[in-house]
């Protein structure tokens, strides 16, 4: 499997990692407003909430989620926990193990971040691409997001058409709407504004605002690897990674805050606990 390096991810290219086919059940009230809003498109924040939250659940059963004592939990947890509630926003988090070099946010503020990406970056430059990621929703890129997937599924037209019969929507029309979601991208000023958004989380907390440089050089580097003409694809659309790596180091300059960044060790692995020893005590 080649490695699959996306730098603003949300959720459309999750699901598109686990390929899912079945329903997504989009909750009552998302479905209402699609009921009653669908034609003018008036969509709140709750109300994508409310849709991601769903579609999460089911990349949630549909990936290997490591658990509460898995080693890159416990990193997560150490790293992270602390901003659950960052600015306003209700955050929850979990890990998927996974080889895939990849972090997402939905509009409901989960937060996912793929294991081969934490294999890569140290604590500072995590943050730094969990920050953009968060800005995203912040900013309601994510919110956002949904409302132009379902503007351009053909599945829009049957729920506007048939107010009382969206509950009998079929599994390939639920199906034509995550597709919609697959097919969206943020647009390189919704990148440019997470991206500093990510800069501003790492000062505004005290962490080294150098990761944000750093995290984005290691995109780069790897754009130019085995997936190559993938990240090439992806990148049509959003701001080359040298240059909002680039853009951190002149904001970091401007602060004076700029030094050379030094990755941190990496581990992802548990702590186990110290074992008492069983020798037997001689008499």
């Amino acid at each position: 499997m080649k490695t699959k390096f996306i730098i603003a991810v949300i959720l459309v290219t999750a699901l598109n990692s686990t390929k899912i086919n079945a329903q997504i059940n989009l909750g009552e009230r998302a479905m209402g407003a699609l009921q009653s809003g669908v034609a003018s498109f008036t969509y709140s924040d709750e109300d994508a909430a409310a849709m991601s939250k769903q579609a999460v659940r089911k990349m949630d059963s549909s990936n290997v989620v490591a658990g509460s004592k898995d080693g890159y939990a416990l990193r997560l947890n150490r790293i992270f926990g602390k901003h659950a509630n960052e600015k306003g926003l209700t955050l929850n988090y979990k890990v998927y193990i996974t080889k895939d070099v990849n972090a997402f946010a939905t509009a409901d503020g989960s937060v996912r971040v793929f294991s081969g990406l934490m294999d890569i970056m140290d604590d500072n430059q995590l943050l730094a691409v969990i920050g953009h990621e968060i800005g995203h929703v912040a900013n309601h890129d994510s919110r956002d997001a949904v409302k132009a997937a379902l503007r351009k599924s053909a599945v829009v037209g049957a729920v506007a058409s048939q107010y009382d019969k969206v509950a009998k929507l079929t599994d390939s029309q639920y199906g034509q709407i995550a597709c919609a979601i697959l097919d969206s991208r943020y647009s390189r000023k919704q990148e440019s504004e997470a991206d500093d958004y990510s800069y501003d989380f790492m000062k505004r907390n005290g962490y080294n605002v150098n990761a944000v440089e750093a995290a984005f050089t290691i995109l780069a580097k790897m754009s130019g690897g085995a997936s190559a003409d993938f990240i090439s694809k992806m990148m049509s659309s959003h701001p080359d990674p040298q240059d909002r790596a680039d853009k951190a180091k002149a904001k970091a300059t401007s602060d004076g805050l700029y030094k050379p960044y030094v990755q941190m060790k990496i581990s992802n692995k548990a702590t186990a606990p110290s074992k008492k020893s069983t020798k037997k005590k001689k008499k």
